[in-house]
């Protein structure tokens, strides 16, 4: 099989490891076959699309919508290298899937509108499909409504023509969409379970998620609903595409 690719953005161990090991125990591919690669750490080598099967993207600190001079040198060259991997992927329709900042991405290269408007807390929000996300091959068997992790400060305000919305949640509109018909990207984390959200919430405070005092009612915010569908999609996704 040819390998997948998880592109990363998180320059902390602890949690960038934590995604990591998310992915290859949510998609079921082991180390060989998902080859990880931290963007904050160097440049992005050149992937050749022939070569792999398909493309994630996980979280990260990012944000699109800040201003040019707000943004570090790293997140510059992070968002111009991911500008001239999705010409070629979104031209190809190759396998792509972005959880949280792969709205970023894919949102800003297709001309959507990002700011704060529908930003999250961490938490945990009920996603419900639309008619097209129903009927979508990578949510066949998902239930119409669903509980997700979230916690984000951007988000998308409004979707371009070239996308098709799959999913929203009640204070975000847009939390997963679909452009042509392989390339993916979700607000929520659809990674994550609770011991691995519980490793960002620590790693992140301070990081103007949550209040400093706010900790504890985070956490708990976390355990009130059980989440155990969004995964499912990243098993999907392999299955569709591994070749």
């Amino acid at each position: 099989m040819k390998p997948f690719v998880l592109l990363a953005t998180r320059a902390e161990d602890l949690p960038a490891d934590e995604e990591y090991a998310l992915f290859l125990r949510r998609t079921g591919l082991d180390e060989r076959d998902l080859v990880r690669v931290r963007l904050e750490a160097g440049p992005m080598p050149r992937l050749d699309l022939d070569a792999l099967s398909g493309i994630f993207v996980g979280g990260g600190p990012f944000n699109a919508s800040d201003p040019p001079e707000r943004k570090s040198p790293v997140q510059h060259r992070v968002e111009a290298e991911f500008a001239v991997l999705l010409n070629e992927v979104v031209a190809r329709d190759f396998p792509f899937l972005g959880a949280c900042y792969g709205v970023g991405t894919l949102g800003v290269h297709q001309g959507a509108t990002i700011d704060r408007t529908y930003a999250e807390p961490i938490g945990v929000v009920p996603i419900t499909l639309t008619e097209a996300g129903a009927s979508d091959p990578l949510l066949a068997g998902m239930p119409s409504t669903f509980s997700a992790f979230v916690g984000h400060k951007e988000a998308i305000h409004s979707l371009p023509p070239s996308a098709t919305l799959l999913g929203s949640s009640p204070t975000c509109p847009v939390q997963m969409f679909r452009v042509r018909s392989n390339v993916y990207a979700t607000q929520f984390h659809p990674e994550l379970d609770l011991d691995g959200i519980v490793v960002r919430i620590h790693a992140y405070a301070g990081h103007g998620y949550f209040a400093a005092d706010e900790l504890e009612l985070t956490l708990a915010s976390v355990r009130r609903a059980e989440v155990s569908h969004p995964s499912r999609m990243l098993r999907t996704f392999v299955e569709l595409h591994a070749r």
